[in-house]
């Protein structure tokens, strides 16, 4: 099995989620966080960082701010690649700069009641309201082949 590594970086506080409607590529026409995959010799924080700039137009204060929440492996039906992906977040008060549209993402402020499910990946209301509320997790989805399904799932909440 071919595993790749990818971060998820959310930014959030205590009322309101920033999450960016991805534009083109994997998970074209969904609501999500910002991240993606580290380059050669980049950590997954550094990436996550990169990531920002490049989805957003955003920076953060610093490195250190940037709170590792956990590790997600998600596997698809008829795919033998497991995306293992790094969850992390920050505040929202530790950003710089107004989230701005670019090629790939077109970011957007939801109400933590508003966050738009039903326009996400079908996993994503499993694992979010548990990290939005300071939980860390670790866990395995097992989708269908093209990811609107979960056949099966392993979520640890911590």
């Amino acid at each position: 099995m071919n595993k790749i590594v990818s971060n998820l970086i959310l930014i959030y506080d205590d009322k309101k989620i920033l999450l960016g409607m991805k534009k083109r590529g994997f998970g074209e026409g969904k609501w999500n966080g910002f991240g993606g995959k580290p380059r050669e010799n980049e950590t997954i924080k550094k990436a996550a960082v990169r990531e920002l700039k490049e989805e957003a137009f955003i920076d953060l204060k610093n490195l250190e701010i940037l709170k590792e929440r956990g590790i997600i492996n998600f596997h698809f039906e008829g795919n033998d690649e497991i995306q293992e992906v790094h969850f992390l977040s920050v505040s929202s008060d530790d950003i710089i700069g107004e989230p701005q549209e670019t090629e790939e993402m077109l970011p957007k402020w939801f109400a933590h009641s508003e966050i738009p499910f039903g326009k996400m990946w079908v996993d994503d209301p499993h694992w979010m309201p548990h990290l939005l509320k300071g939980k860390n997790l670790s866990g395995e989805f097992y989708f269908n082949e093209d990811g609107s399904a979960i056949l099966e799932s392993k979520l640890e909440v911590k």
